[in-house]
């Protein structure tokens, strides 16, 4: 698959396929939005805010929101990072190129001129590599030093599998019913005083953990749970 990828070809025709499957998979679905007023009235006055999913919900989110909205992911450089990132070109969204382990600085610093352009920046808390459903410290650092409220958001199908990865990948097949579930804004104070910055980063993944088994749940599904962090730490050592 490595010796595939690295085929420029052999990347555009997968990259195409898998956009053209997502648009499919989007327009065949009948949706429901769930919550949504406040981000959609953002989006509709070009305010800024920081979207944030776990990084399971991938497959559907570039169509799901408004193609007026101006999105840009941040996208790991690991393995599968330009995979998704030529995918979601072709959807018509924006990517920057880093995570919370590899070419971090950078793209936070360009996360942050975004955000000042009034964009919208796209984080998935969770991302690249886990534990799955449990948020790290950079999407609280983002929103403390741009002020920028956290919007949590996510989404199922009732034709949606839970793949066996780490992430427990939700991929839609086309048909059936969908839902767009939206959390409440959450504002991270500028400064870390009295440990705001962990109490901030506790309620943005309570409220991912909400919206994403929420989703389930109206769809018909077993929720996904958070990964064990004991687990997760023997995964990595071994």
């Amino acid at each position: 698959m490595k010796k595939i990828l690295k085929s420029k070809f052999a990347m555009s025709v997968i990259t195409r396929l898998a956009a053209a499957y997502i648009w499919f998979v989007h327009k065949s679905v009948r949706w429901k939005v769930i919550n949504g007023e406040i981000p959609n009235q953002y989006m509709k006055e070009g305010k800024p805010f920081l979207m944030a999913f776990w990084h399971g919900r991938l497959f559907l989110m570039a169509e799901l929101i408004p193609s007026y909205a101006r999105l840009t992911v941040m996208i790991s450089q690991h393995g599968d990072g330009e995979l998704i990132a030529r995918t979601v070109k072709y959807l018509g969204v924006d990517s920057i190129r880093g995570s919370s382990s590899k070419g971090g600085v950078p793209a936070l610093k360009e996360m942050l001129k975004l955000l000042k352009r009034n964009r919208i920046a796209v984080i998935t808390p969770d991302g690249p590599r886990g534990p799955r459903m449990h948020a790290q410290d950079g999407v609280v650092g983002i929103a403390a030093m741009s002020g920028v409220p956290v919007i949590p958001v996510s989404f199922a199908t009732t034709r949606t599998k839970h793949l066996s990865s780490w992430d427990r990948f939700a991929l839609a097949a086309p048909f059936g019913k969908g839902v767009l579930v939206w959390g409440d804004p959450i504002y991270v104070p500028r400064k870390d005083e009295n440990g705001s910055f962990e109490l901030a980063k506790k309620q943005i993944e309570d409220s991912l953990n909400f919206v994403t088994q929420e989703s389930d749940r109206l769809c018909g599904l077993t929720p996904v749970e958070p990964a064990s962090i004991e687990k997760q730490e023997e995964r990595v050592v071994s």
